[in-house]
């Protein structure tokens, strides 16, 4: 019985260290991501079709479309 016990409190543990965890990173995660659409959108400004592969890769994310698909009108609307 005490087995199960640990056991469970064990679990309860890991369950509510999952959710803090979650938490914390969620909030570091969208701040990165905010920093990270800022800074792929002045390289965009900056730079000429087509791009690098970092950042074919974040068009193709934001556009939910292949980069062979992606038209340099895609992308200037993408940015406005």
């Amino acid at each position: 019985m005490a087995h199960r016990m640990s056991t469970r409190i064990r679990y309860d543990r890991i369950r509510d260290n999952g959710a803090i965890s979650r938490t914390r990173n969620g909030l570091l995660k969208r701040k990165e991501r905010a920093n990270r659409d800022e800074r792929m959108t002045n390289l965009i400004k900056n730079g000429k079709f087509p791009y690098t592969p970092s950042i074919q890769s974040w068009i193709s994310t934001k556009l939910e479309i292949p980069f062979s698909q992606v038209k340099e009108e895609d992308v200037r609307s993408l940015i406005k």
